[in-house]
């Protein structure tokens, strides 16, 4: 097995999802590792919202994209390699994102959003009951 069954490391410049916290759901680039169990994370504020902290590494889940940085890359850096390697439209394009996108979108929604979407459901239901009657 010369092939290695896993991908995402943490290493500097992975992009990761935090999935506990106050910046949950937001994403963040691993900066430099602490220990173990810690690591410093950055948004960049100015692109996803995350300030430079530490963070365990449980409170994140990695993704398959890396930003070219060094360890201890300052904010600057980080932007211009973010902003280079189009990370940030590589990891929107991707379905995980849309889901959760998806998903803040319908979590927004009042009762009447919801009773429209359960009538456009029925409309296509319908739709397509006639559409396989007719063959």
């Amino acid at each position: 097995m010369s092939a290695s069954m896993f991908k995402r490391f943490v290493e500097p410049g992975r992009l990761a999802l935090i999935t506990y916290g106050p910046c949950a759901g937001k994403m963040c680039t691993i900066i430099d590792i602490v220990d173990q169990q810690r690591v410093v994370v950055d948004g960049p504020a100015s692109v996803t919202g995350v300030r430079r902290h530490m963070m365990p590494i449980k409170r994140l889940s990695l993704t398959d994209f890396k930003a070219g940085i060094g360890r201890g890359a300052r904010e600057k850096a980080l932007k211009k390699a973010l902003a280079d390697g189009e990370v940030m439209k590589r990891w929107e394009a991707t379905s995980w994102a849309k889901k959760l996108k998806a998903r803040e979108v319908r979590k927004g929604m009042t009762d009447f959003d919801r009773f429209k979407v359960a009538l456009a459901r029925k409309k296509r239901s319908l739709a397509i009951k006639k559409l396989l009657k007719k063959k």
